[in-house]
């Protein structure tokens, strides 16, 4: 859930091999995004979140930079909105697919577009729905593509979901994705219970889209998870594997 991860960063990924090839993270962050991590005007509590969130790695990997068209489901409060917004710059623009299921996203997103994040925008929506204003270079979401498959935010169709968002991008177009490993295949009842999906079980539901998986980060890798726990559990609370993905629409 976007409300309890803003309070709590919860980060790490973890990935398995597969024909691809998993990497740490490019070793040289642009200015770009260095500059934008930096940025003293960004909330402290996001700022004291960096040191396990590691936003720079993550933009970085997403491939993140000046002139890009973002969609980024679920900003709720910005953490990556604000430095997503200096990246792409004027010439870009990053659209906030907001919900209205969780109170208060909508007003965490209008306090930054009042900060001057002039190139933010945001549309709420029913849970699992969005509009795309103008097709994406990006789609983004990290930590909540397991809330969609939650029954209690939303009756969501994770086919119909993830083909709108591969016709919302524009060929070659990324769709970003970080979130938390599990054990397994796991029902949508299981995923509620853990706030988890298996990176495999994910990998199947998108390139069911048309989506091809394009790349693997590790450099947030952690040991110790307990996978089969809630992300809330006081045991791996702030600790647990994630993976993070990139798949491209051909």
């Amino acid at each position: 859930m976007k409300h309890v991860l803003l309070g709590a960063a919860v980060a790490a990924l973890t990935l398995a091999g597969a024909a691809y090839a998993p990497c740490r993270a490019d070793t040289t962050t642009p200015d770009y995004i260095a500059n934008a991590v930096a940025d003293t005007t960004r909330p402290q509590a996001d700022r004291d979140a960096d040191a396990i969130r590691l936003p720079a790695e993550t933009l970085a990997f997403a491939g993140v930079k000046p002139g890009l068209i973002v969609g980024e489901l679920y900003p709720c409060g910005g953490y990556f909105t604000r430095m997503i917004s200096d990246v792409v710059g004027p010439t870009g623009k990053d659209y906030g697919l907001e919900t209205t299921r969780w109170k208060g996203c909508a007003e965490g997103d209008q306090k930054v577009v009042g900060e001057g994040h002039k190139n933010f925008s945001f549309v709420a929506a029913p849970f699992g729905e969005f509009v795309a204003p103008e097709k994406f270079d990006l789609f983004w979401i990290t930590q909540n593509y397991h809330d969609l498959h939650i029954k209690e935010y939303g009756n969501v169709d994770m086919a119909v979901f993830n083909k709108k968002v591969f016709e919302s991008l524009k060929p070659g177009g990324v769709y970003f994705i970080v979130d938390h490993q599990a054990v397994g295949n796991l029902s949508d009842d299981e995923i509620a219970k853990v706030h988890r999906i298996a990176k495999r079980q994910m990998i199947a539901e998108v390139e069911a889209a048309g989506f091809k998986l394009a790349g693997e980060g590790t450099f947030l890798n952690r040991d110790g998870d307990d996978h089969t726990l809630s992300i809330f559990d006081k045991a791996i609370r702030g600790k647990t594997d994630q993976y993070a993905l990139k798949f491209v629409k051909p």
